[in-house]
């Protein structure tokens, strides 16, 4: 269960890596692709777009962290869209560490234990929530 606390430290680190949304973008991607080379199969040769729209989309539930229940369906949605691009349960996995490690890089020392957990947390959160939508696109 996501806390106030959780939800404010959350978003306070994604006020600061806001304004280096490209070069987070780049981090992220540049490090999924070197702990999982098979995904960049997954995407298009040009990331541009790509990298927008994940910026856009964590804004997005960064935003929404504080009504999880209005949030959800936009979750779920993203997790069915995914099975069509062949994301497997295992990528999540891959996801939350490229995702951690671009927080690290992108905050340097404001990436402290207690940021750390709090973005753990969230990802737990809607990596369910959007795994719950894959499972149901499934069937």
């Amino acid at each position: 269960m996501l806390t106030e606390h959780d939800i404010a430290l959350v978003r306070a680190s994604f006020a600061e890596v806001a304004p280096i949304k490209d070069t987070a973008a780049d981090i992220f991607y540049d490090r999924l692709f070197a702990i999982a080379p098979s995904a960049r199969a997954l995407f298009p040769e040009d990331l541009a777009e790509q990298k927008r729209k994940l910026m856009a989309m964590i804004a997005v539930a960064v935003s929404g962290l504080d009504d999880l229940g209005a949030l959800a369906p936009a979750v779920q949605g993203l997790g069915a869209r995914h099975v069509g691009y062949g994301t497997l349960p295992e990528h999540y996995r891959l996801v939350a560490e490229a995702l951690l490690f671009t927080l690290r890089q992108g905050l340097g020392a404001g990436f402290t234990p207690e940021v750390e957990a709090a973005w753990t947390k969230v990802y737990g959160v809607l990596s369910q929530t959007m795994q719950a939508g894959a499972a149901q696109a499934a069937e």
